[in-house]
């Protein structure tokens, strides 16, 4: 008998037929002899329809209240799976994040979880009963209800599957896998049997939408075996593991992409210590992410020249906060483009290959690609190339590194 947390999005809880179906998922582990705690999303579309509904009331609204407000959707569906639960003649109960109690600081909107007590949840298993437990909330410092932001219940089932120390955390979601790249663009995409907390991580944080980011940090912090699977077919899915539960390695695991980036290049910066500092400190105070970075000097030695990405949602606010910051930095020019892609090839293979990068870079050239901002780290290589080029790159480099499944069309 093991213990097993599942959790099921938006999409496979969309209506009262998805939510009767995973109700017959959990109770097949249940005949199965496992012990089940379920966490769920809000059905899809009703989270958008309450940010709205906020947004409607005031634009500049209380964080509490906003709260309050999204987390009503996991509680509509929380309470609909234990019926539907309850109607297969499998014992369940609904648990909300301040049942739990799941505890968060008091960041309303995007809170980390902070601590879990397990002890109303042993209970329940321990009592025969399945969990069924309000994913994306908790309950904050301040005694309210805290939402832990956008893909916030994939973070509180890994959590939940740390805290009671569950032997995996299967989330169920619209695909049936992990893929080598986005199969929409590469038919050749392959679904991977297996693939590294590490490996998993950067392709999140680099555009995968398979699973959010900050649940694979959770996972690989503390040790959870997480597998992602369909909802809505039964096929085998991937699971996320660690290093030294993959036998040999692919040198290039996956190819990542993400649209949406914006590139910002400010020209003759005067190069002297804290200058950059100086340069992204007015950024980061005004909440703009900042990603690549590249760095290069001028040949009178007196100046240099930063580029780096923004999501291209927050062009604006940065050329904005760097105009105004203008007279203390003194840089000649600002030149700013939106409109392009961050392309990724990633693999824990790369530690002990060398010439990953130079195939990547021979690849794009061969197709006349211009590679406009290049950043590593020790398991991925990135490019930012123009956004019109994305499927041409995705399908040679997914060719190049040998991800192409066999016995499959090629698209023409």
């Amino acid at each position: 008998m093991a213990l097993v947390v599942k959790k099921f999005g938006g999409t496979s809880v969309g209506d009262i037929d998805r939510i009767r179906n995973v109700a017959s998922r959990v109770k097949t582990a249940v005949d199965n002899g496992d012990d089940v705690v379920v966490v769920v999303s809000a059905m899809s579309g009703t989270t958008n329809r309450l940010v709205e509904y906020c947004r409607s009331a005031a634009p500049l609204h209380d964080a509490r209240e906003y709260d309050t407000v999204v987390a009503a959707g996991e509680q509509i569906t929380v309470g609909l799976l234990s019926i539907c639960l309850q109607e297969l003649g499998v014992p369940a109960r609904s648990f909300l994040g301040w049942q739990v109690p799941i505890h968060t600081n008091e960041v309303h909107g995007a809170a980390r979880i902070e601590e879990i007590e397990t002890g109303n949840l042993r209970a329940c298993i321990d009592g025969g009963r399945v969990a069924v437990v309000a994913g994306f909330q908790g309950l904050a410092e301040d005694g309210r209800i805290a939402t832990l932001g956008r893909g916030g219940s994939d973070t509180s089932a890994v959590a939940l599957a740390a805290a009671l120390g569950a032997e995996r955390c299967d989330i169920y979601t619209d695909v049936d896998g992990v893929y080598t790249t986005d199969p929409r663009i590469v038919p050749r995409a392959r679904k991977l049997d297996r693939i590294t907390y590490e490996e998993m991580l950067e392709m999140a944080s680099l555009g995968a939408k398979v699973l959010q980011t900050r649940s694979v940090a959770l996972a690989m912090k503390y040790g959870v075996r997480t597998q992602v699977l369909s909802s809505f077919e039964n096929k085998p899915g991937t699971l996320v593991v660690s290093e030294d539960e993959i036998v040999e390695q692919e040198v290039v695991s996956g190819i990542a992409y993400s649209r949406g980036e914006a590139k910002v290049t400010v020209v003759a910066l005067k190069d002297r210590p804290g200058m950059v500092a100086h340069l992204f400190g007015p950024l980061a105070d005004a909440n703009v992410n900042v990603d690549m970075i590249v760095q290069s000097a001028s040949e009178d030695g007196r100046s240099t020249d930063v580029t780096f990405t923004v999501p291209e949602d927050d062009l604006k606010r940065a050329v904005k906060v760097l105009e105004d910051a203008r007279g203390d930095l003194g840089y000649r020019d600002l030149v700013y483009t939106g409109n392009v892609v961050k392309l990724s090839v990633v693999g824990v293979g790369m530690r002990s290959h060398a010439g990953v990068a130079r195939r990547m870079f021979d690849a794009l050239a061969e197709k006349g690609i211009n590679i406009q901002v290049i950043s590593t780290s020790e398991i991925k290589v990135s490019v930012l190339i123009d956004d019109e080029y994305t499927e041409l790159a995705l399908r040679a480099l997914h060719t190049v590194y040998g991800l192409d499944a066999v016995n499959e069309p090629v698209a023409e």
